[in-house]
């Protein structure tokens, strides 16, 4: 079982769970890694799934939190999806394992999930203290966001604001419909959204906390982030990006490549899950398994 901890984040407290290998040893050190779960999860979903396993079966200490403002984090208003906050929710978990004296400090390493992939890969450009990424399914949210008719978000979010600044009650919408037959109601029936809904909204996958519910004037920095900028340059730690070769609408196969592809690391490898799909290596132990086999050698020899 983890160990529940928090961390700060500005003035506001993270919710996190820290997993430890089964033969821990308080008077070691040992390399680290954190875990970003994805847009609309919590900790204790695919990212927990990873984190657990990484530490169970690589000898690894990882850490999975709670994205501010979500889950059992802290920060206000609630339900804000802000990329910002989410880099630095990295960073800070990266300065709470610098204060454990059994984390080695100079080997702590960084796995994100779906949207969590694109903040990992972004805040690791900025954080030298990362020594290794990885990223699973990994998407570009701003890239989904953008071509989903960006202007007439962005109209409405400046509407809502407005609307809101003037005593409106805030808007509060869903990540995903909350059911297949309300997603084909309204023609959202490709493969990915059922399957988002399959994951999240019924006994596989679904979590308390994680509520499916999203602020709308997120959008106006959704739209705008590109987790990818700058990575020709800036992202040089060793990276592995893993995705399955069942193409679906929310783009990481694509975002895979492109990520592969302009990261400057000198060290990279693209590994692709045959007949998996987005979801599948959320939780499904075939697809599962064979990505912790590329990241637990991957990790083990660049946290060395």
């Amino acid at each position: 079982m983890p160990q529940s901890v928090r961390f700060k984040n500005r003035t506001w407290e993270v919710a996190a769970n820290l997993f430890f290998p089964e033969s821990f040893d308080e008077k070691k050190k040992y390399a680290s890694i954190v875990c970003v779960h994805p847009g609309s999860s919590v900790k204790e979903q695919t990212a927990g799934l990873y984190a657990a396993k990484l530490a169970s079966q690589g000898g690894f200490i990882t850490l999975v939190f709670d994205a501010s403002y979500q889950g059992e984090s802290g920060g206000e208003p609630r339900y804000l999806e802000d990329p910002a906050t989410r880099i630095e929710d990295i960073r800070c978990a990266v300065d709470y394992l610098t204060r454990q004296p059994f984390v080695d400090s100079s080997r702590i390493g960084l796995l994100g999930v779906c949207a969590g992939g694109g903040y990992a890969a972004n805040a690791a450009m900025t954080e030298r203290r990362i020594k290794a990424v990885s990223t699973v399914v990994a998407t570009n949210a701003s890239r989904a966001f953008r071509e989903s008719n960006p202007l007439e978000t962005l109209e409405a979010v400046g509407l809502q604001r407005t609307a809101e600044a003037n005593g409106a009650e805030e808007l509060i919408t869903n990540w995903t419909p909350s059911s297949v037959e309300e997603a084909r109601q309204s023609g959202m029936d490709e493969f990915d959204m059922l399957e988002a809904i399959d994951y999240y909204r019924t006994p596989r996958g679904e979590y308390p906390t994680s509520c499916n519910k999203l602020r709308f004037n997120s959008m106006s920095a959704l739209i705008m982030f590109d987790a990818f900028h700058l990575a020709e340059f800036f992202l040089t730690q060793p990276l592995l990006v893993i995705f399955g070769d069942r193409v679906g609408a929310f783009g990481s196969y694509r975002d895979g490549f492109e990520l592969y592809n302009k990261a400057a690391s000198k060290t990279k490898k693209m590994h692709i899950v045959k007949g998996a799909s987005h979801y599948d290596l959320y939780d499904q132990p075939e697809a599962t398994g064979e990505a912790l086999n590329q990241l637990i050698p991957f990790f083990r020899e660049h946290l060395a």
